[in-house]
């Protein structure tokens, strides 16, 4: 349920875009139901997490200046700033003797130490990818063609990816969970 919570906006921007082929109109009701999504969020947990107060960020920063300047590129460079801030979150809290993934899933898995940095390495790596994938996509193929890739595409790729990392996984991980 959570997932697809999360995935609202992005399902909303993709409907709407089908429906009028208006980048900016799509882009303003991404950005509404993201600042819905944010005020329900809070209202329901109290507090916001990390991702959640980046993401609500990006898409009023992002989404806000696509709509007042009319400039959909603002909005196609969305999904890279996020992913390309989060590769650098990971990595510079490894380099800082943190690991951020340990920090938000160690209390859920078990894992060596090796292990975890493995994990942080490929997710930074991962999301440096998908915001050049990103980029290529939307430098090198229509605006229709973005929105589907933004939906299905990157959506695609992240899921191959958490399959390939729970394979991984899989194998580090005790009897006991």
């Amino acid at each position: 349920m959570k997932v697809l919570s999360d995935l609202f906006a992005v399902i909303l921007f993709f409907a709407i875009y089908s429906l009028t082929k208006d980048m900016i109109l799509a882009t303003a009701a991404a950005l509404a139901a993201g600042v819905l999504q944010a005020v329900w969020a809070y209202k329901k947990n109290g507090r916001l997490d990390t991702m959640q107060w980046v993401s609500l960020i990006l898409i009023v920063v992002m989404g806000g200046a696509t709509i007042l300047l009319k400039d959909k590129r603002f909005i196609m460079w969305k999904p890279t700033v996020l992913f390309w801030l989060g590769a650098a979150v990971l990595l510079g809290s490894h380099l800082m003797g943190k690991n951020g993934l340990k920090a938000t899933m160690g209390k859920e898995l078990s894992l060596p130490q090796a292990v975890w940095t493995h994990l942080t390495y490929a997710w930074t790596a991962f999301l440096i990818f998908m915001g050049c994938a990103n980029i290529f996509v939307f430098q090198h193929f229509s605006e229709a063609q973005w929105v589907n890739y933004k939906l299905f595409g990157s959506s695609g790729l992240m899921i191959v990816f958490i399959l390939a990392q729970a394979l991984y996984l899989s194998r580090h991980l005790s009897d006991k969970h």
